[in-house]
């Protein structure tokens, strides 16, 4: 079981990063954006862009773009620039 855990999780503690938002400009900016800052950051780990209003709301997100980090809401509507997205990361401890 531990060993599922820590590949669920891969080598950075990270299982997932995630940007909500419906498709728009800022949203697909904080994208890229995070992108950038997990390349950066040198992070095995791919990014998902949710489109789908239906598994946004299920996050409870009321503002888009959301940054979304191992299932939890990290941050949400603001485009945040990669050097603030590796800040975030690096808050929550990766």
């Amino acid at each position: 079981m531990a060993l599922f855990e820590k590949n669920k999780k891969g080598k950075d503690g990270i299982c997932c990063i995630k940007v909500l938002g419906s498709g728009c400009a800022s949203c697909h900016a904080l994208y890229e954006n995070t992108k950038e800052a997990v390349k950066k950051m040198g992070l095995s780990v791919e990014v998902e862009y949710v489109t789908d209003l239906q598994k946004v709301m299920e996050y409870g997100v009321m503002s888009m773009p959301a940054l979304v980090v191992n299932e939890k809401v990290a941050a949400m509507g603001k485009v945040l620039k990669p050097v603030d997205v590796e800040k975030l990361l690096h808050k929550l401890g990766f």
